[in-house]
């Protein structure tokens, strides 16, 4: 985000005027990507953004990666396209597909097609995602949304992520 929003990322919520954070985390919770959106804005159509902003640098030379393993997402990201998108790059979706989508494959007989391929051993480690999310928000910085500007507030968010990573560094106590 280079740019102001014109919503400033701001958006409507049950509980008013409300940001969502957007990240992609490594395998222990820490932060890769960071976005902004709306509060009433969904899960689902900022997954590609988050994809395309994913660079990882090698310890040698070499173009960073851009491609992970896998993606442990919940069940707002089981879509078509965003499952079409990881297997077209050959990522590993470990994504549950929602009783209401299976409701509609099922009814459709056998033109429904096959359920996505899932491993709930896997889908286990996603509460490390979930555990990252909950200490960015417990960040007073954050928890509060005090900043006006979308700008600032993202730049809080990466600031938490730079004191995660500092912090897994062994670089702070």
């Amino acid at each position: 985000m280079l740019a102001e929003p014109a919503d400033h990322a701001l958006g409507r919520s049950r509980g008013g005027l409300s940001t969502k954070i957007h990240q992609l985390v490594d395998g222990h919770g820490r932060p890769l990507v960071v976005l902004l959106g709306p509060g009433q804005g969904g899960d689902s159509p900022v997954f590609p953004h988050l994809m395309a902003h994913l660079s990882i640098a090698r310890p040698g030379p070499g173009r960073p990666r851009t491609r992970p393993e896998r993606v442990r997402a919940d069940k707002a990201y089981s879509s078509r396209a965003i499952r079409r998108h990881l297997r077209e790059r050959r990522i590993i979706a470990v994504i549950p597909e929602p009783s209401d989508q299976q409701g509609h494959r099922k009814r459709r007989g056998s033109r429904g097609g096959r359920p996505p391929a899932f491993d709930p051993v896997d889908y286990r480690n996603r509460n490390v995602v979930e555990r990252g999310f909950c200490h960015v928000k417990q960040w007073r910085g954050l928890a509060t949304r005090y900043d006006k500007l979308a700008l600032t507030f993202r730049g809080g968010a990466v600031l938490k992520a730079i004191l995660t990573w500092l912090r897994a560094l062994g670089d702070t106590p």
